[in-house]
């Protein structure tokens, strides 16, 4: 029987497992990234601006440490001994989880900029695609947990439910917008609204982009 290759989970030289360990401590960033704006999102939604700004402050001192994460990795993978292909593999992974962190920040600073109370279906349309986010990241942290196993099948299977999310994701976008082009906002409003109406999207997009890398790996890995 063909012993299938762990992408994520070499063992041996002290390189190698430093790299392993600041892979997973990534994963478990940009994961908090996404929990934190989550946060934001239902203290806003319930008018708690205080809570807000301290989420919204979470999210970017998060994605700040995935930014160090990343470039820690970046270093070590340019001066390590690994094979070329796991050394390619492995930084473009860093790469494509440090766009969901990046997005997200994006996201928590244009709800930190809306000021008016919004109307309850904009609000309700925003938690939806949130929501749709978080679940979309929890996929994704399990599939990743599932390769690092060599559990091929469950990490393919959370990469399907992520690439569906997506799709879900598209649809409500579509009804946040109709729900803002509705509604009487400010013009301050409006732009803010809509442009986090393309960040929420932009944010399951990055995800469904790293869900594909892990498609990938676990092909390779087979």
């Amino acid at each position: 029987m063909k012993e299938m290759r762990n992408i994520l989970g070499w063992l041996g030289m002290a390189e190698e497992q430093s790299i392993l360990q600041d892979a997973q401590k990534h994963v478990e960033e940009t994961y908090k990234t996404v929990t934190y704006f989550t946060e934001a999102v239902k203290a806003f939604t319930q008018g708690d601006m205080s809570a807000k700004i301290t989420a919204i402050e979470n999210v970017r001192q998060s994605e700040h440490k995935a930014d160090e994460l990343r470039s820690k990795m970046v270093t070590e993978l340019s001066e390590g001994l690994l094979l070329p292909p796991d050394r390619e593999d492995l930084m473009h992974f860093a790469k494509t989880l440090d766009k969901i962190a990046d997005w997200t920040n994006g996201a928590a600073r244009i709800l930190g900029f809306i000021e008016q109370k919004l109307p309850d279906n904009i609000l309700k349309n925003i938690s939806s695609a949130t929501e749709l986010i978080f679940v979309s990241i929890s996929h994704l942290k399990e599939g990743i947990a599932a390769l690092t196993k060599n559990d091929l099948k469950k990490a393919l299977h959370d990469c399907e439910e992520v690439d569906r999310i997506e799709h879900q994701a598209d649809d409500q976008k579509k009804c946040l917008i109709e729900s803002i082009i509705h509604a009487k906002l400010e013009p301050t409003s409006l732009l803010l609204s809509y442009e986090l109406a393309e960040y929420l999207e932009g944010v399951t997009d990055k995800i469904e982009d790293a869900a594909d890398l892990i498609k990938v790996l676990a092909i390779k890995a087979k």
